[in-house]
């Protein structure tokens, strides 16, 4: 049996990863999927400490984690296939919406 400690680490080192990808690229894809890895290792957390203590409630909030990330990822991606179709790039600091 694994400890939950190994989870826990793997999850921080997830969560640490998808901080430093969100605010060192500047590509709206990439910043993107930094969130979702974001989430991902809240997940893991939620899963390890469900596992630990023998409950279903991190299992339910999970669910809820990941209904709510497939709802950003189709709302996030319509949103970023507009930005480059009205302005032809998905770099965060060409994209100024104040433009006129």
């Amino acid at each position: 049996m694994i400890p939950i400690s190994y989870y826990l680490v793997l999850s921080g080192m997830l969560f640490a990863l998808g901080i430093v990808a969100f605010f060192v690229k500047k590509d709206l894809i990439t910043m993107f999927m930094s969130i979702e890895i974001l989430l991902n290792s809240a997940n893991l957390a939620f899963i390890a400490f469900s596992k630990n203590y023998l409950s279903v409630h991190g299992q339910i909030i999970v669910f809820f984690i990941i209904t709510l990330a497939a709802a950003e990822a189709s709302l996030g991606l319509a949103i970023i296939l507009l930005i480059f179709r009205q302005r032809r790039t998905i770099k965060s600091e060409e994209i100024s919406l104040m433009k006129g």
